[in-house]
């Protein structure tokens, strides 16, 4: 994984530009590539974007995300390109931001929100050892309306004895 450049933009539009694809996030598919590089690399945002990049190939196939919250907390986000999809991509480069999370920058928690219809995304956290803390009843406005919410949690205690 590397920090996510602005290069990236034409790697990530043909997932990000797909309805489907953007189904379960916050705002609708990017239209055009320009709107999603500003949106991947703007610099008002806090959190933290890398790339996952396929050593053989070059090829970018995920994107992981990860922003600081009070109290040593982060929350995390994930997506793999269209076409990587059930690979165990997202599972092995969020493992290694839990790593980097718990291990290197001692955070306390981390935590994941999800859409409850998102059945790839809550298997990989659960996969993960996160624990689903609530579900919140049309939580949020997205741009398919009101949603519900799971929200997961991990804390560095439960990591670090995951891992014996």
């Amino acid at each position: 994984m590397r920090k996510l450049v602005r290069e990236d933009t034409a790697a990530l539009f043909p997932t990000l530009s797909d309805p489907e694809q953007c189904k379960y996030m916050l705002s609708p598919a990017f239209e055009t590539e320009e709107k999603l590089g500003d949106w991947l690399c703007n610099p008002e945002w806090n959190g933290r974007s890398w790339s996952a990049i396929e050593l053989s190939t070059g090829e970018l196939v995920a994107r992981i995300v990860a922003v600081p919250c009070e109290h040593e907390t982060a929350e995390i986000g994930y997506i793999t390109v269209r076409d990587r999809q059930g690979e165990g991509i997202a599972f092995e480069c969020t493992q290694r931001l839990l790593k980097q999370l718990f291990e290197v920058e001692d955070h306390h928690r981390v935590f994941a929100i999800t859409d409850p219809r998102n059945t790839g995304s809550n298997r990989l956290v659960e996969k993960l050892g996160f624990r689903r803390e609530g579900h919140f009843l049309e939580n949020i406005k997205t741009h398919i309306g009101w949603c519900d919410e799971y929200y997961w949690g991990l804390l560095a205690s439960e990591w670090h004895k995951r891992l014996g």
